[in-house]
């Protein structure tokens, strides 16, 4: 599908690319090819894809596939995928971030920019064998980033926390249309067991949230000023006059549990 058709197709709908939404349509259909390639698809597979677009990988991974769950949110763009994808789609219209997610084994999306991070965290919470993700390169570069980078962010962490995730190669701009001022990266997700243990989920997220918001001042600062710990527990806790950025992954899990073993006396 080339930048024409496209053109010609949103025209015939009487919709346009929503730069609210972050609309950009792959028009490069060798990178749709990799794609599923990545995506190491089995013909029994469940696959889940958020915002389907005009379907450009939905029709190669229903041809692959047993079922394909396909969230599209533009009602035009839903009208269209209806009559003309085949029976194995399940087509659900409607908001990715309030639909509740089906069972499925597999996710493979071109993400809207504009939904990135919170569907990353939705779908993080789900059981699933693999993922294959086009995202903004520079989203990108915060999956994979490591510590004392700029990239290195709250994203990191809570991705790394729960899978194994890899840049599988970069996308020029000008394979999308319109073309949009960034270039895109495919990702994969694999997701694991934690590769560290924490005694307190909820406290570890907690925790890594409010560093990452305040990631110029001292751990110790950001504790005593969001009320994590007393001024009595600061001296006792390990990294206090380091910043977030210069913690791994593994450093903030411990931090976490120090804290948790704290309050538990």
């Amino acid at each position: 599908m080339n930048p024409s058709e496209v053109a010609a197709i949103l025209s015939e709908l009487g919709a346009a690319p929503a730069k609210s939404r972050g609309q950009n349509f792959l028009v490069d259909d060798r990178v749709a090819d990799r794609q599923i390639e990545y995506a190491e698809l089995s013909p029994q597979d469940t696959v889940l894809e958020v915002g389907p677009g005009l379907g450009m990988l939905t029709g190669r991974l229903a041809d692959k596939v047993e079922k394909v769950v396909a969230i599209e949110t533009d009602a035009k763009l839903a009208a269209y995928l209806a009559d003309h994808l085949p029976s194995n789609v399940e087509l659900i219209e409607g908001d990715a971030l309030a639909v509740e997610f089906p069972r499925f084994d597999r996710f493979v999306s071109n993400l809207p920019y504009s939904i990135s991070s919170p569907i990353m965290f939705k779908l993080l919470e789900h059981s699933f064998d693999k993922g294959v993700v086009m995202l903004q390169k520079e989203f990108a570069d915060r999956l994979v980033a490591r510590p004392d980078t700029d990239d290195y962010s709250r994203l990191t962490v809570n991705v790394y926390y729960r899978a194994e995730c890899r840049l599988l190669e970069k996308v020029p701009r000008s394979r999308f249309w319109p073309v949009p001022k960034v270039d895109s990266a495919i990702v994969e997700l694999v997701p694991r067991a934690p590769p560290f243990h924490v005694i307190d989920e909820k406290l570890f997220f907690r925790l890594t949230e409010a560093l990452f918001q305040n990631r110029r001042k001292k751990i110790g600062t950001v504790l005593r000023m969001r009320s994590i710990i007393t001024a009595e527990q600061k001296v006792r806790l390990p990294y206090m006059d380091l910043r977030v950025e210069a913690l791994s992954p593994e450093q903030i899990g411990e931090l976490a549990n120090s804290i948790v073993e704290l309050r538990m006396g």
